[in-house]
């Protein structure tokens, strides 16, 4: 049996390289590579050096920070609004955190010699990148908060608008276990959150697929963060998050 045909995938998926200049755009294209990025693959691991720096087009990676006990919790979320590897550019190599693929996909990678080219030329990517790299900041600030003083059920709302705004559609592939990981919780916690949200007929959870049924009550549900998340992401790129 045939398997069906795989959507085409080309780089101007990933919103950063769209945003590039036409020029710069043709430098690098012989440069990117197409990886598969399957769920739970580990993009880098703490401490490790990068080779490559990431740019998803319909893969969605979490970062996380891994406690010594096993446990972890998510500090912020990527797709195709952005990239992978911040390290790379900004002098460290390494970080002390994880990133791990939780929604699987597609991304271009880009070896760190040619990144590093792209900066010494001042190119329009050393712009969008740094740009980028605040916004991830502020989201990474955000989450800090929001875990601190809002409930779970809005931290799972924050969570899923998140994701959904890195991704084409409305569906996530995610268990319940994966969200208690990426959120720092019990699975129990999450169980009963997103209970509430089904009850509420905001989403449909079934055997690790989530549907969003109204992403208005949806937002109408979520905390500030989101949005002033949203809002950074707007000012800082050249492009709309939705």
């Amino acid at each position: 049996m045939s398997l069906p045909p795989q959507p085409t995938q080309f780089p101007k998926q990933n919103r950063l390289l769209a945003a590039l200049s036409a020029a710069d755009y043709a430098r690098l294209l012989p440069d990117l590579e197409l990886v598969p990025m399957p769920l739970g693959w580990s993009v880098y691991e703490s401490g490790k050096k990068m080779s490559h720096v990431y740019f998803p087009t319909t893969c969605i990676v979490s970062l996380l920070y891994v406690m010594e006990n096993g446990t972890s919790a998510e500090i912020a979320v990527t797709g195709n609004c952005g990239l992978v590897g911040i390290s790379l550019f900004m002098g460290g190599e390494s970080t002390p955190n994880r990133a791990v693929v939780q929604s699987a996909g597609s991304s271009f990678r880009l070896k760190a010699s040619i990144l590093k080219r792209e900066f010494a030329l001042g190119s329009g990517l050393h712009d969008l990148v740094l740009r980028f790299t605040q916004a991830l900041i502020t989201q990474m600030s955000q989450t800090a908060v929001c875990n601190r003083h809002h409930s779970l059920d809005q931290q799972l709302c924050r969570w899923l608008l998140l994701s959904l705004d890195r991704l084409q559609g409305n569906n996530l592939v995610m268990t319940q276990e994966l969200i208690a990981n990426m959120l720092g919780v019990r699975r129990q916690g999450v169980t009963e959150a997103a209970g509430h949200l089904q009850a509420d007929g905001i989403i449909n959870y079934r055997r690790g697929h989530i549907e969003i049924l109204d992403r208005k009550k949806l937002e109408k549900r979520v905390c500030e963060c989101y949005q002033v998340v949203k809002r950074e992401y707007a000012r800082l790129l050249p492009y709309p998050i939705d």
